[in-house]
C-alpha cells in the first residue's frame, strides 16, 4: 500500500479538513508537516464539528497524530486546541499524539513583531493572520529557535532566550512595540514544560518503522501550492513550503516516502487576505458562491474572496506540487448556477500567458481569459456516484482535467464525509 500526501492546488480552505478525513479513516498515521495554527481544517462528523488548527486531522478518527519538524508550534494554542476537542469527546494524549521533539515553537514575542509589522506596512499589508508564523520561521532559519526539546534544559532555554530577546526586542522598539522581559517568558515556557515534553519524540524513527512495517501513512499539508514561500504569489504567500516535496523535510523522512500526491481544489475559487485573483467576482454571483459556500475562514473568521475556477493556476499547482490527482470539493455549490466560466490563461501587457508570472506587479496586470459552459439545473449535492451527477456536472468536471492536465480521483459533492465520489483509491498507489 502507497502513502498519500495532500496538498492544497489553489490558495488554501480548499476543504482539504473532509478530504483528509475521508483518508484518515484509511491511514494509520496521519502527519502535520509544515505551517501553524494559521491553518485550519474543518471536519464534520456526525452532529460534531471539529476545528483544528493544529492537530492533525487523524486524532478525530482515533489514529495515530504526529506533529513534525516543519511545523512552527505555538504551545498554548495547542493546549487550548487540545481542551477544546477533549470537551467535544475526543482523547488526546501521548498515547494518539506525537510532536517531533526539534519542532520550532512560537513564543509570545512572535505575533507581537507580526502585529507590530503588519500595523507598519500600511495600505500595503499582506493579510497575515497575526499569529507569528512568519518570525517564528524566522528564527528557524535564522539559528535562534526555541524548540521542544529545549524544555528539558532550563540552561540551554535560559541562554537561548537572550540571543532571541536581543533580536525581536531590537525590532519591537524600531516599530514602537512593547519589548519583553525574560523572566516571564522564561517562567512561562518551564510552566508548560511538563505538559508538552510527554508528547516529544524523535518522530522520524517511528515513521522509519512505520515504513518498514508497512503502515500507511498521510502527510497533511495546510494552504496550498499558491501560498508556498517559493512558488506562491509572492508576497503574499505564508512562510513556509506548502509543496508535497516538503513533506519529506517536514516530517523526517525520505522523498520516496511521500507516495501518492493528491492537490485539493474547489469546483470555483477562494482566497482570504490580500494579493494578485485575476478571476475573482464582485458581483452579485461571487456574493452568491461565498453565501452558499459558507465562505469563511476556518481560523480568522474573515469572508474569503470568490471568483471562478482558475484552470491556469491549479495547472502551474499541479506541476509546480507533483500533483498526481485532484480532489474536486463544493461542486454542489455551484448548482442552479445558467452559466459556468473557467479561466484559461491571462492577458498580460498585450500577450497571452499560461501561468501567473513571479513578478509581483504583472501578477496584479494579468486579465482573465475565460472560457464559458452551460451550467445545470440539477442538484449535485449528496451524489456518491458519477451516475448521479448532472450530465453538464460530469462534462464540467472533465473540462477541467483536460485544462489543468491531471485526472480528477475524487469528487466532494456536500461537506457530509460520505457523500464523496471516489474514482480511485489513493493508498492502492
Amino acid at each position: 500500500m502507497a502513502n498519500v500526501a495532500v496538498i492544497g492546488a489553489q490558495w488554501g480552505d480548499e476543504g482539504k479538513g473532509k478530504v483528509v478525513d475521508w483518508l484518515a479513516s484509511r491511514a494509520e498515521i496521519v502527519v502535520r508537516f509544515q505551517g501553524g495554527h494559521n491553518a485550519g481544517h474543518t471536519l464534520v462528523v456526525g452532529d460534531q464539528t471539529y476545528k483544528l488548527s493544529l492537530l492533525p486531522s487523524g486524532v478525530v478518527r482515533g489514529k495515530l497524530g504526529i506533529i513534525g519538524n516543519g511545523v512552527v508550534l505555538d504551545p498554548q494554542a495547542l493546549l487550548d486546541e487540545i481542551a477544546k476537542v477533549t470537551a467535544q469527546g475526543l482523547k488526546v494524549s501521548p498515547e494518539n499524539l506525537k510532536i517531533a521533539e526539534n519542532v520550532p515553537l512560537i513564543l509570545p514575542l512572535h505575533p507581537a513583531l507580526d502585529k507590530a509589522r503588519e500595523a507598519a506596512r500600511g495600505g500595503d499589508k499582506i493579510g497575515t493572520t497575526g499569529r507569528g508564523i512568519g518570525p517564528a520561521y524566522e528564527d528557524k532559519v535564522g539559528r535562534r529557535s526555541i524548540r521542544l526539546c529545549d524544555l528539558a534544559e532550563p540552561e540551554t532555554l535560559s541562554k537561548k532566550l537572550d540571543e532571541l530577546l536581543l533580536h525581536h526586542n531590537s525590532l519591537l522598539r524600531g516599530l514602537g512595540a512593547t519589548p519583553f522581559e525574560k523572566q516571564p517568558l522564561l517562567d512561562a515556557l518551564l510552566a508548560l514544560a511538563p505538559q508538552l515534553l510527554p508528547y516529544g519524540e524523535a518522530v522520524w524513527e517511528r515513521l522509519d518503522a512505520a515504513r518498514a512495517e508497512g503502515k500507511r501513512v498521510l502527510f497533511e499539508g495546510a494552504q496550498a501550492v499558491m501560498l508556498d514561500v517559493d512558488h506562491g504569489t509572492y508576497p503574499y504567500v505564508t512562510s513556509s513550503n506548502t509543496v508535497a516535496g516538503n513533506a519529506a523535510a517536514g516530517a523526517g523522512v525520505g522523498p520516496d516516502s511521500i507516495g501518492l500526491v493528491l492537490g485539493i481544489a474547489k469546483a470555483y475559487a477562494t482566497r482570504v487576505g490580500s494579493g494578485p485573483f485575476p478571476s475573482e467576482l464582485h458581483d452579485e454571483i461571487g456574493r452568491r458562491l461565498g453565501e452558499r459556500g459558507h465562505e469563511f475562514g476556518t481560523v480568522t473568521g474573515r469572508p474569503r474572496r470568490c471568483g471562478w475556477f482558475d484552470a491556469a493556476m491549479v495547472r502551474q499547482a499541479v506541476k509546480i506540487g507533483g500533483v498526481n490527482g485532484l480532489v474536486l470539493t463544493k461542486i454542489d455549490v455551484l448548482d442552479g448556477l445558467p452559466e459556468l466560466k473557467i479561466c484559461t490563461g491571462y492577458r498580460l501587457d498585450g500577450a497571452v500567458v499560461k501561468h501567473l508570472p513571479a513578478a509581483m506587479r504583472a501578477q496584479s496586470r494579468c486579465e482573465p481569459i475565460f472560457e464559458t459552459m452551460e451550467g445545470w439545473s440539477g442538484s449535485c449535492k449528496g451524489a456518491r456516484s458519477y451516475a448521479q451527477l448532472p450530465a453538464q456536472a460530469v462534462k464540467y468536471v472533465r473540462r477541467i482535467e483536460e485544462l489543468v492536465e491531471a485526472p480528477v480521483m475524487m469528487l466532494s459533492t456536500s461537506p457530509d464525509r460520505d457523500d464523496t465520489i471516489a474514482l480511485r483509491d489513493p493508498f492502492a498507489g
